[in-house]
């Protein structure tokens, strides 16, 4: 499956998907990246945000990916979702704060977007999963294969892009009137099913997955796990107030004991808020984290990217993220000897797409393997030999995601990732992945992923740029006490 595919979690009916002067994160939220550092990231980001500016279409819109294997310029696909509308909004802004463009370019590529965006369909003030980026009209049929789409509201697709608008939104006073009154009606209670005690299971307090518009049908699942990608919309939704705070309680740090899940957790059972939370951890190589849905790297470290999570919660999100990454590394480097690490949902650098991670890191039983070969790990038995992973994939976006958490050895993964299968393209960046076992690079470059890798670098180079929005209003008075109450069993 890849990461626009829902999953659901084995009997407990929630899943995860994967899917001015600003405040400086504290000292013991992050790791600095080394002064030495800076002229390298700072050409990363150029060349990156190039690749941006080729999926850009006249319409406005970033594609979803380009093709980069011909001699010539790259070439576009043709769809686009919200979130890689929201890729290209963000790196617009982080690229003006950066000075790789002026502010003048900046409001003109805004502008351009927010009118594209403008003249997107709509229900129920949402966008739809996918559309022509050319022209912005819904697309019916996938490109290439003529295959049926069906019209479909992602909740997790839908925060991607809010994020760029409100990223957007700060940077640029003359559009914040256009942006408030395109978000007016994106309502996050659409997504909500209020927490019903008599029946947890068909009212888990929890987000569905999206509603397809042509039945108006909803997902048979709820986004479950907390430490996913879909937190994002949680977090929107609360601190805008069409969520109920107590939301953030009702989700999974890990399935409750008595469910089947990857791993037996370990924890106990706390009262938060009045509200009785199973505060279930994980152990990998003796330490203790809170697992994501997969064990992908994006699942947990793409929404502190925007929300200072390790600096409003320090010994619990920010604990956890630093073991993640610590994981994720050993993985690659002791368990199954690839020499490389970051696993996260990429291209196939032979074709197609699938999700990669640690499987010990992610709650659904043979989650995101490692390599495209899917070598699964079994909580409780012997590891698998390292000549069992064959085909590991390492995908450059992790690398950068962990650069707060890990700079020397993410910077240096990256540099052994070019020098050792030529993995960067000069110009645009890193391309998608490689295949560590044959040398096999993608071809493309997708939005998400180049996206993710210019909101890292603009936090490694100018701390807080894209997270003022995401400091203030609701966020400040709603999200922060409540990571500032979490306490993880880790």
């Amino acid at each position: 499956m890849d990461r626009r595919t829902f999953l659901t979690a084995a009997g407990t009916g929630a899943a995860a998907l994967s899917l001015g002067a600003v405040s400086a994160p504290s000292a013991s939220a992050a790791h600095p990246v080394h002064a030495l550092d800076t002229p390298q990231l700072l050409h990363w980001f150029r060349d990156t945000y190039r690749s941006i500016e080729a999926m850009t279409t006249e319409f406005g819109l970033a594609t979803d990916k380009i093709d980069v294997s011909g001699p010539g310029a790259p070439v576009q696909s043709r769809q686009t979702s919200p979130t890689n509308i929201g890729c290209g909004l963000w790196s617009t802004v982080a690229a003006a704060g950066l000075g790789v463009i002026s502010e003048s370019a900046m409001r003109r590529k805004l502008t351009r977007t927010v009118s594209a965006v403008e003249k997107l369909e709509r229900h129920h003030g949402f966008w739809l999963n996918w559309y022509d980026a050319h022209d912005g009209s819904v697309l019916t049929e996938w490109p290439g294969t003529g295959d049926p789409v069906r019209p479909f509201l992602s909740s997790v697709d839908n925060a991607w892009l809010v994020t760029g608008l409100r990223i957007a939104a700060d940077a640029e006073p003359s559009l914040r009137p256009r942006i408030e009154r395109i978000l007016a009606t994106a309502d996050w209670s659409y997504y909500y099913t209020p927490y019903d005690p008599a029946d947890p299971v068909a009212g888990p307090g929890q987000l569905r997955g999206g509603f397809w518009t042509d039945t108006e049908e909803p997902t048979g699942h709820h986004y479950g796990a907390l430490n996913t990608e879909p937190r994002m919309a949680s977090y929107l939704g609360i601190a805008d107030g069409s969520l109920p705070s107590d939301h953030y309680w009702h989700m999974l740090r890990t399935m409750l004991p008595e469910h089947g899940q990857e791993q037996s957790p370990q924890g106990s059972y706390v009262a938060m808020d009045g509200i009785r939370v199973w505060q279930g951890h994980y152990t990998h190589r003796g330490r203790k984290i809170v697992p994501t849905w997969g064990g992908s790297m994006f699942e947990a470290l793409m929404v502190p990217l925007f929300v200072p999570e390790p600096e409003w919660s320090p010994g619990s999100w920010g604990r956890t993220h630093q073991r993640y990454v610590r994981s994720q590394i050993e993985h690659g480097t002791e368990e199954a000897w690839y020499g490389y690490w970051g696993f996260s949902p990429a291209d196939v650098p032979e074709g197609g797409y699938q999700e990669y991670g640690v499987d010990a890191l992610g709650m659904q039983v043979d989650g995101y393997a490692s390599n495209t070969d899917r070598t699964y790990t079994t909580d409780g038995a012997p590891l698998p030999p390292p000549s069992a992973f064959t085909n590991g994939v390492v995908t450059p976006h992790a690398s950068f995601l962990a650069l707060p958490y890990a700079p020397q050895e993410a910077v240096a993964n990256l540099r052994a990732l070019d020098r050792d299968f030529g993995a960067y393209h000069e110009g645009l960046g890193f391309r998608d992945s490689v295949n560590v076992g044959t040398g096999r690079v993608s071809d493309f470059m997708l939005a998400l992923d180049q996206g993710m890798i210019t909101a890292a670098l603009a936090q490694a180079l100018r701390p807080g740029l894209l997270q003022r929005p995401f400091r203030t209003g609701g966020f400040r008075t709603r999200v922060r006490p409540l990571l500032a109450k979490e306490r993880f069993s880790i």
